[in-house]
């Protein structure tokens, strides 16, 4: 059995306390959205709860339900700045389940017809491009 204890210093609670940096596209009470630094497409930006969450299993449905409004914002604001034909929406819980980092988090891929998603590298993005991504996304707000 998995240790389900939240980590108060897992790498999205350090960015929700402005302790490590971040490329921020939108905040608001419950929620913050970044820019993935290991983009599986242009515009891959995740959106985290502000409540200390470890995943679905214990978030409260507040905090959940304000998760999934800001993804359904973000997904058609990804959606017109990249011109997508749809979007990927991808949310693990637990190891088996693939998730790595234990802080709830939500990714919202903008896809266009006929290109593959991108492979999950572990290479950084150049943070130029990060930024010109999220003042598309920013702008599409």
């Amino acid at each position: 059995m998995t240790d389900r204890t939240y980590d108060p210093d897992n790498i999205f609670a350090k960015i929700l306390r402005r302790e490590i940096p971040s490329t921020k596209l939108y905040e608001d009470e419950k929620t913050i959205v970044i820019m993935d630094i290991m983009p599986r497409a242009n515009g891959h930006c995740l959106v985290l709860p502000k409540a200390p969450a470890r995943n679905i299993f214990d978030i409260g449905l507040d905090d959940l339900a304000a998760v999934m409004a800001t993804t359904q914002k973000l997904a058609h604001a990804v959606t017109s700045a990249f011109g997508a034909d749809g979007v990927t929406i991808q949310q693990f819980n637990e190891p088996a389940g693939g998730q790595v980092v234990f802080h709830l988090h939500v990714h919202v891929i903008p896809r266009i017809a006929g290109e593959r998603l991108g492979p999950h590298t572990g290479r950084m993005e150049d943070q130029d491009v990060l930024s010109a991504n999220a003042e598309k996304i920013i702008a599409a707000l």
